[in-house]
């Protein structure tokens, strides 16, 4: 029956980090000056109730990793470091002239590249940089990708010292195998480690990136991984589908063969095996390919209804805006996005002319926004409802109608004011986001833009 369903709901699909999707954005509509207003409208409305979330994009590697298909630069020349965080800085500032009031920060998360590429001093300096011209949030929480295997005592503890206290290790898989096709061997004595130091200077939430589906991973592999990490306990785990996307221009998915990747019934009997696995172990499911204990705050925010996914994944609280600083990241004012440039010489250019480096966006007509809560609730609380007037849309019977079939799979149940996912369908999550996504049924993509969904 599994494999049926594998089968027949292995298509191609976005992730919903973001309603419309990236590929789906109208230039048309975009301008700079649109999105000052916007994200100036946003923060006025939430910045002294929710605060704001900072994503602060940190692009360099020493090595190539193949499994990934972030936007990264790699060098092992230092020296880039510093103009890259003056660069950041400068941006922040230009934010801040937008803003023309202290922003109250919510969240702060450095993502890469390698965040640990740069010094404990640097990375001490940029979020200086930041807080200095901001006020915190009561409950406010800072988090790092951390690198086991140059992620010092040091850089935690310079981390630390500025507020964090939630760091996350990509792990992806401890076979050796594996990790010599991926190009990130790192044993697990270097990950444990990692998380021990963490817990010995205080952090409160240490998480774990494994990955299924990767090339020659077995479902023995799965298994091997999941009892280490056992051993480890980290307090929450993102257990994700390898996104195999090589057409994406300047990734590092090179070095293996399409066929040296499991197939997506293995995959699911990978991701099927592990979840049985971190459940009896005491992991909670949280929303898509997520996990925690229940006493990290993502459970909590869980089990409260106050689960959010943006640009950076699953996070505990809500802020209507989020700011995305450095190459390529991505800024959320709920009513608009824009995307930074990708190229590093590019974003200095643009900075030292005192211009922000937005290369695209779009802004949010009134059926984007409803669509976009849908999808986001389906995505947190595997539920959705137009009870409310101001959540119906001239199309909605008919994307209804398109979602017989999963019912008759047993995958949602369909009501007459909601939508709701079944245990059995969590699995489809993002399928069922997809027959609300009004722009992709109304236009297919003609070329490869996403992962497969299983």
């Amino acid at each position: 029956m599994l494999s049926s369903l594998v089968n027949k709901y292995n298509v191609a699909g976005p992730r919903y980090t973001s309603y419309p999707t990236v590929p789906y954005w109208d230039s048309n509509t975009f301008s700079l000056k649109k999105w000052r207003t916007s994200l100036k409208q946003s923060f006025i409305e939430s910045n002294l109730d929710e605060g704001i979330s900072l994503y602060i994009h940190l692009p360099f590697c020493e090595s190539m990793c193949t499994f990934c298909g972030c936007n990264k630069r790699i060098t092992k020349q230092h020296s880039v470091e510093s103009p890259y965080i003056d660069a950041v800085l400068k941006e922040w500032g230009l934010y801040l002239e937008i803003l023309d009031s202290k922003p109250l920060i919510k969240e702060i998360h450095l993502g890469g590249g390698t965040p640990t590429f740069f010094s404990p001093e640097n990375l001490k300096r940029l979020i200086n940089g930041i807080l200095r011209c901001s006020n915190l949030a009561e409950n406010y929480e800072f988090s790092f990708e951390g690198h086991p295997n140059n992620t010092t005592k040091e850089h935690l503890q310079a981390l630390y010292d500025v507020g964090f206290r939630r760091v996350s290790y990509g792990v992806q898989d401890y076979n050796e195998t594996v990790q010599k096709a991926i190009r990130r061997v790192q044993p697990f004595e270097n990950v444990k480690r990692a998380t021990d130091m963490a817990r010995e200077i205080g952090y409160t939430s240490v998480g774990h990136d494994i990955i299924f589906g990767l090339p020659f991973q077995s479902i023995k592999h799965v298994k091997e991984t999941i009892i280490k990490t056992k051993a480890l306990l980290p307090d929450r785990l993102a257990f994700y589908s390898y996104a195999h996307v090589p057409w994406i221009k300047g990734n590092g998915q090179r070095g293996f063969k399409d066929s040296d990747l499991p197939d997506a019934t293995i995959k699911r009997t990978q991701y099927e095996l592990g979840k049985q696995l971190l459940t009896e172990i005491g992991y909670h499911e949280i929303g898509m390919d997520h996990f925690a204990l229940p006493t990290d705050s993502l459970y909590q925010s869980m089990t409260e209804g106050k689960l959010h996914r943006n640009f950076m994944g699953y996070t505990a609280s809500k802020t209507q805006a989020m700011i995305g600083l450095g190459v390529s990241s991505i800024s959320d004012s709920w009513y608009g996005f824009s995307q930074n440039v990708k190229a590093i010489e590019d974003y200095h250019h643009l900075l030292k002319e005192n211009i922000l480096p937005v290369f695209r966006g779009h802004i949010l007509n009134e059926k984007d926004l409803i669509i976009r809560k849908h999808i986001l609730n389906i995505m947190c609380q595997f539920k959705t409802s137009w009870q409310q007037d101001n959540m119906y849309f001239e199309e909605l019977p008919e994307l209804l109608i398109k979602l017989k079939e999963m019912e008759a799979d047993e995958l949602i149940n369909i009501g007459s004011t909601y939508v709701e996912v079944t245990k059995k369908g969590r699995s489809f999550v993002r399928n069922v986001c997809m027959a609300f996504d009004l722009l992709l049924q109304r236009k297919q993509p003609d070329t490869k833009l996403f992962s497969m969904t299983v």
